[in-house]
């Protein structure tokens, strides 16, 4: 690189994208390009960054494969910045393998550590873990030091293993302050933050009250039968039954579990189960088909009995049935805890993040926005939503695709 190359990149690794425009802002030469799209970034201006670090690496050419990775890489991390999920992970990953075999281990690192991320947003968790089990972190600088160990840690939270997230907190701290970047210490304080506000409401027995990540863990290894509805699904010690994809059988369980001990009654649970205020004889009859599905499904978990009013869930093995509910009443959980972490999405990316249809995600959108509690910004494929954070609470258990507690 020339002189002033040079000077541009040594004010971008300082942290001053302004001086490194000023010094590059005209040149059209690939560094320059790429050296323009990491400044843009850093400002902000995704979108432009993209455009910039694209044309960095089609002028690179098939020649200068070193330079050609580490534009795929800068471009992978705007693309994440920018939460568009789309695509796939092997042009990343190959062009991490291209660095590893051109002794670029730091940019290498970061290649896999931007995969991981990418697969965690998108609720892959047993992907993000095999790929982060390939990066050693021994002798890595501060600042890979501390993403690696926040990667581990949101790994460790999703999937409620509260110690090993305390530990790799613990890491990303120590390695964060080394570094001494002000957002890494920021994104490590809010993570640890997590563990101590309320990720939960417990219903049970009649009773309600806030649970912290910690007591969500101990309430899965009490043995009670838990009815989930943050995941959707129903656990009693190491059986995990997820009901996500059978919603009318779930909500079923929990007005059973939110009656228990007692037993809840055929109108009860014709006008929540079904959502209809004049009951009539096929409604009951509907009732028993569900009834009799229900009890199939969860037979290894618990008994769904009949009463004289109605019908009584009695669990098998657990002494008590707890249900277990989002901190905040609301419809669309999942949509507002992904709008929470403060990035713009876009539609296709969020519906990619939930699996579900575009199109139903343009409808909760629409409701959440008509609620005061998510806005668009642009229009047309450049538009995206935001929501403000929820406030005093966390939303590790409303992300797509927990993992059950192994």
């Amino acid at each position: 690189m020339d002189s002033l190359t040079t000077a541009a990149a040594r004010a971008l690794a300082a942290g001053d994208p302004l001086g490194a425009l000023n010094r590059v802002a005209l040149r059209e030469d690939p560094p320059a390009l790429a050296l323009r799209g990491i400044a843009m970034a850093q400002l902000g201006e995704y979108s432009r960054s993209r455009e910039l670090l694209k044309r960095a690496a089609r002028g690179f050419g098939a020649r200068e494969t070193l330079a050609r990775a580490r534009c795929v890489v800068a471009e992978a991390e705007v693309a994440l910045a920018m939460r568009d999920l789309g695509g796939s992970t092997r042009p990343l990953l190959d062009a991490a393998k291209v660095l590893a075999a051109r002794k670029d281990a730091n940019n290498a690192m970061q290649a896999r550590l931007i995969a991981a991320r990418r697969l965690l947003l998108l609720g892959r968790l047993d992907e993000a873990t095999a790929l982060l089990n390939t990066v050693d972190a021994h002798g890595l600088s501060p600042l890979l030091a501390a993403t690696t160990a926040l990667v581990a840690a949101e790994l460790a939270l999703r999937s409620l293993r509260i110690d090993a997230a305390e530990a790799a907190l613990a890491r990303a701290q120590d390695a964060a302050m080394r570094a001494r970047v002000p957002a890494l210490l920021a994104e490590v304080a809010e993570a640890r933050a997590a563990l101590d506000r309320p990720a939960a409401r417990q219903w049970i027995a009649g009773r309600e009250h806030m649970l912290r990540l910690a007591e969500v863990a101990a309430l899965y290894d009490s043995g009670t039968l838990v009815i989930d509805a943050c995941s959707m699904s129903l656990r009693a010690g190491p059986l995990w039954l997820p009901l996500a994809r059978r919603p009318l059988l779930f909500t079923l369980a929990r007005v059973l579990a939110e009656a228990w001990p007692g037993d809840a009654d055929r109108a009860t649970l014709i006008t929540r189960v079904f959502r209809i205020r004049r009951i009539d004889e096929t409604h009951r009859a509907r009732l028993r088909v569900e009834i009799g599905r229900l009890r199939k499904i969860v037979a290894p978990l618990a008994a769904v009995e009949a009463t004289e009013r109605g019908f009584r869930l009695q669990p098998r093995k657990a002494r008590e049935v707890a249900v277990l509910m989002p901190p905040v009443d609301g419809d669309a959980d999942a949509l507002r805890a992904l709008l929470a972490d403060g990035a713009a999405w876009s539609t296709s990316a969020l519906a990619l993040a939930l699996g579900a249809s575009q199109r139903t995600v343009q409808r909760a959108l629409a409701d959440l926005e008509a609620a005061g509690q998510a806005r668009a910004i642009g229009k047309g494929r450049a538009q995206r939503w935001l929501a403000p954070p929820l406030a005093g609470f966390t939303t590790i258990l409303l992300l797509p695709a927990a993992l059950p507690l192994a």
